[in-house]
């Protein structure tokens, strides 16, 4: 049987060549399918890496009890004490504790098209950068404590003008001069960084955001988070940092990758059709020929797999084509999304769901051919032709 699904294969693939452009319709397809699927998913997959990237298992985040975002949450004044002192924080060399009381705000900005934006200004506390040590100061200087400065990731470089050493951001209390540029090599080379007081007082908040602590070691997680939600005092939830940046990369990135996949599920349909109405002529070109070959003793299935075989072939010869110019394309592309920096990414992982597409349109619009091929009497293909 395998030898002559084989033997029928092969004759098939040497017809190709009569029916070239009739079979380019397949091969184009799913080109054009993939291409656009994979480029609109490199969005979604790369900011998706980016924030899997974030955070340290080293470190754990407090927000208030229940919520999904850090702008959600309000850790007051009275309360940050509290949690600064919890047992399973590291010590720092002056042998305090190492937390961090944090705050966000949303600063509009105009982006490089010259279109309206915004990034997040996030606060530091005194010991931020020993909580943070990813933090690099790559040109110019650290803002001081207690003054209206700023620095800038490299990120919002990329994607907002005005992000240079000297220009000013406007914030409700006046302008905020850039004096540094840094990186993290994560998510927040996207916003802006000040002093957590300073901002504070200028935006009139009562509260910070969230409080950011770095662990003894990653075992303390489960000590500190004990000490946190048995303290009748508080009412907070206690995450590892990197955990809590992968549930906002699935959050942020779930609506992307459906609308990826929805204009996927639309062309493929389209690719189908043009998949089944090529094989239906691809048979009914070849029915002397399959004809011939049942009257000489080839099995019904291996006809219809010789027929199945042939589109899967050209479904995934245009689907690596397709994945191939996305990836050239996009892969590796610096991108943006809200106050997301990241690379657009055409994964492996990309390239392997496009060959199951690829066979599964191939198989679907090759299924109903390959009955016919398989089912017409012999003599009335003979006739036919």
């Amino acid at each position: 049987m395998l030898r002559q699904i084989w033997i029928v294969s092969v004759l098939n693939f040497k017809s190709l060549k009569s029916r070239f452009w009739q079979s380019m319709v397949i091969v184009v397809g799913l080109a054009a399918t993939v291409g656009v699927m994979l480029s609109m998913l490199s969005v979604s997959t790369g900011m998706r890496q980016a924030y899997y990237a974030s955070g340290d298992p080293n470190r754990a985040i407090v927000v208030t009890k229940g919520v999904e975002q850090e702008a959600q949450s309000a850790i007051t004044r009275d309360k940050a004490p509290l949690i600064a002192v919890a047992p399973g924080i590291a010590k720092d060399t002056d042998g305090k504790p190492l937390a961090d009381r944090t705050l966000m705000t949303s600063v509009p900005l105009l982006r490089k098209d010259g279109s309206k934006g915004f990034t997040t200004m996030r606060g530091l506390s005194d010991k931020g950068l020993g909580v943070r040590p990813e933090i690099k100061i790559v040109a110019g200087r650290m803002f001081q404590p207690g003054k209206r400065e700023m620095i800038a990731g490299v990120g919002a470089q990329v994607m907002f003008q005005h992000m240079q050493i000297g220009d000013k951001v406007i914030l409700p209390d006046g302008e905020w001069p850039i004096v540094g540029i840094y990186k993290t090599g994560d998510q927040l080379e996207g916003q802006l960084l000040g002093d957590t007081e300073t901002l504070l007082t200028a935006l009139h908040k009562p509260a910070y955001t969230t409080m950011l602590v770095r662990l003894a070691s990653p075992a303390s997680l489960d000590t500190f988070k004990k000490a946190m939600t048995t303290n009748p005092a508080l009412s907070v939830d206690v995450v590892r940092h990197s955990d809590w940046y992968k549930r906002v990369g699935d959050q942020q990135t779930f609506a992307l990758a459906l609308l990826g996949y929805v204009v996927g599920t639309v062309m493929a349909i389209g690719a189908l059709f043009g998949c089944l109405n090529t094989m239906y002529a691809a048979v009914a070109s070849r029915a002397r020929e399959i004809a011939t070959l049942r009257a000489i003793g080839y099995g019904a299935f291996a006809v219809a797999m010789s027929v199945i075989l042939e589109a899967v072939a050209l479904s995934v010869t245009g689907a690596l084509i397709g994945a191939a110019i996305a990836w050239a394309l996009y892969d590796g592309v610096e991108g943006s999304f809200g106050v997301s920096v990241f690379k657009l990414t055409v994964s492996p992982a990309l390239f392997g769901m496009a060959i199951l597409w690829a066979m599964a349109v191939a198989l679907l619009g090759g299924l109903l051919p390959s009955f016919r091929a398989a089912r017409r009497p012999v003599v009335e293909a003979l006739r036919a032709t």
